[in-house]
């Protein structure tokens, strides 16, 4: 990635707004219902993702001040500032997300370009350059708006944004033993990309097209048709995000 992360902004600013346009979709009392992701309603995603831009805004911080401010102070404030945000009044909540989401692209069109490359910290401990901020504001929202339960699939999902999904998958499961040998191939054959430990064994072959291998991949309802080779089943994929 360049020192200026231009693309992933883009990629970031139209996620953001397909996650806004799918909340303003939302009647008051489709916040109380279920979302895709176990044990959270759609106001738990809505708040989540409110609260995932303030954390970001902290990254942004860090690489403009060089002084540390962690994303979250810790796991359970990240937690119990979610339930709160839940349980705030359907409108509320709608105007957290927004004003949330301004002081973020604020912050990231104020970023002074020597910055992008300072070292930040992730919420799991991974140390990584600023410029990776983007990436990591569009990987939520274009996700979490398929989490919503709405009317957002991964069809819906930029193939470009798509491709990205399954490559930031496919560098986490690499090599990993709790993941089973695979290999994802879109129809046109343009994308490969290898998961799991393929040491001696014969990866299983699975293609579709774009959408359908990154909602499998980051393990999400897949709108389209996959082909495992030979006909087997689909193998399972470890939690991913």
């Amino acid at each position: 990635m360049s020192a200026h992360p231009a693309a992933m902004l883009e990629r970031a600013a139209k996620g953001t707004a397909a996650f806004e346009a799918a909340v303003h979709r939302l009647t008051d009392p489709g916040f109380t219902r279920a979302s895709y992701l176990p044990g959270w309603s759609r106001a738990h995603v809505v708040a989540h993702v409110a609260r995932n831009a303030d954390a970001l805004v902290n990254l942004l911080t860090w690489a403009r001040t060089g002084v540390e401010t962690p994303m979250y102070a810790s796991g359970d404030q990240r937690a119990r500032e979610i339930e709160e945000g839940a349980r705030r009044p359907a409108e509320e909540l709608r105007a957290e997300l927004l004003a949330a989401d301004s002081r973020l692209a604020e912050e990231l069109a104020a970023l002074p370009d020597e910055c992008w490359a300072a070292t930040v910290r992730t919420a799991r401990g991974r140390e990584v350059p600023a410029s990776q901020v983007p990436w990591m504001r569009a990987r939520e929202v274009w996700i979490h708006a398929v989490d919503l339960d709405i009317d957002t699939s991964f069809d819906d999902v930029p193939h470009d944004m798509c491709a990205a999904l399954v490559d930031d998958v496919a560098a986490s499961f690499r090599a990993r033993p709790d993941c089973p040998s695979l290999r994802l191939r879109s129809e046109d054959g343009a994308h490969t990309w290898l998961l799991g430990d393929s040491a001696g064994v014969e990866p299983v072959v699975v293609s579709g097209d774009l959408p359908s291998l990154a909602a499998y991949a980051t393990g999400r309802p897949v709108p389209g048709p996959l082909y495992p080779t030979g006909g087997a089943s689909l193998p399972t994929l470890p939690a991913w995000l």
